[in-house]
């Protein structure tokens, strides 16, 4: 008599394991009652995978046993194989290597004729069970060959990319920094020498001049410790209610001028507080913000819209510019990435930063280019809402 709670999941890193099992005798049979408790394979500590593995091949073992009537013990020596090659993939090599000796002894013992004797009488089930622990003992050492050697690769292809991440880096500071800092120079170099000659307008110009380099300078570096904030996942959240009205306000007022377009934005006050990382959402914004503005012609129209759905604030910036190429969309969230025809200046790293410190969120990021002209930025983010502000108000 038996009896057998075999419940699935969803997660197939999960599997209905940890196996507590009991026997008890009665007059003529035995009881097998299965306890199973979910655990994550690939997660179980290096001590408890001798007694995990110990477990299932046992209990896979009582199973083929109890229903030995319908199976041969070929099919017995079959799924006894598949367990220990999934043990081979999951954990270390020595766990594997018990499993597999284990299962060929309960093989032996207790599915090939003679039963619960250790000899075995026919050549064939001999050359079976030697094939059969030959075959999982090579898998288990083969498997964790491959995974170890499979370690190494992805470390090597680590390095080399993060090789690779900080020549770019390096490229761009060369070319990024040198430009703003070598304007600052020249012009303050220009007001100290020229300074009784050089009229008003002048002087006016060469300190407008230093302010626009001060600003793209301080963009630069902002950029950069940013993506080194998001290449280390050192991204701590510190969420707080927000009245995304007022942030969008204080986003387009820091955005550097003269920028000679047309922002359109109409506060809804009927939008609740989110709880949000205000620092978080500063940066997507104004970032959106100054790729609009950066990347579109003089006179463009902005237009910002914020509402609430499903738990879910979605922000959407689009402008009625030029728009982006169609095969182009998802290659622009990508670090220094930058459109063949864009201007110059800038490390094509703003986009990607609004990606990483949106998926920090937990949100999305998408574009699309509209009907008529231009592009749509939308940024979904889910958020807690609480609408105290609208009660107070009224």
């Amino acid at each position: 008599m038996s009896s057998e709670y075999i419940r699935g999941t969803r997660d197939f890193r999960k599997l209905w394991g940890f196996i507590h099992f009991c026997i008890f005798s009665t007059e003529n049979s035995y009881c097998f009652v299965f306890q199973i408790k979910s655990v994550d394979v690939y997660n179980i500590k290096k001590s408890n995978q001798y007694l995990f593995s110990i477990l299932v091949v046992v209990a896979v073992s009582g199973i083929c046993y109890l229903l030995r009537r319908f199976i041969d013990y070929r099919i017995v020596a079959l799924l006894l194989f598949l367990v220990v090659s999934v043990f081979a993939v999951l954990y270390d090599v020595i766990p594997v290597i018990i499993a597999a000796v284990l299962s060929a002894v309960v093989l032996n013992v207790f599915f090939i004729e003679p039963v619960f004797h250790y000899k075995i009488d026919s050549p064939e089930n001999v050359l079976l069970f030697f094939m059969y622990l030959s075959i999982a003992l090579v898998s288990a050492i083969l498997t964790d060959r491959i995974r170890k050697q499979r370690k190494k690769l992805t470390e090597k292809e680590g390095k080399e990319n993060t090789l690779k991440l900080y020549e770019t880096i390096l490229n761009s500071l060369s070319h990024e920094l040198r430009i703003p800092i070598t304007t600052i120079i020249g012009a303050i170099d220009t007001l100290k020498e020229n300074n009784h000659s050089l009229s008003e307008k002048n002087k006016e110009e060469l300190l407008d001049e230093i302010q626009h380099a001060g600003f793209r300078l301080n963009e630069q570096i902002e950029n950069l410790l940013n993506m080194s904030r998001l290449e280390a996942k050192s991204v701590d959240l510190h969420k707080d209610w927000t009245d995304i009205n007022e942030l969008i306000y204080l986003c387009i007022s820091r955005l550097p001028g003269p920028h000679h377009h047309s922002i359109d934005f109409l506060s809804d006050e009927h939008l609740p507080l989110f709880r949000l990382d205000a620092g978080l959402m500063e940066q997507i914004i104004g970032g959106l913000l100054h790729n609009a503005v950066k990347h579109t012609p003089k006179g463009t129209l902005i237009s910002i819209k914020a509402e609430e759905e499903k738990d879910h604030l979605v922000l959407e910036i689009s402008d009625n510019g030029k728009g982006f190429p169609e095969d182009k969309t998802e290659l622009v969230f990508e670090k220094f990435y930058r459109l063949p025809d864009s201007r110059t200046g800038g490390t094509g790293l703003g986009l990607s930063i609004v990606k990483g410190f949106t998926e920090a969120q937990g949100g999305t990021v998408s574009l699309r280019n509209n009907r008529d002209s231009g592009a749509c930025f939308t940024v979904r983010i889910p958020a807690e809402t609480s609408y105290l502000k609208n009660l107070k108000n009224e």
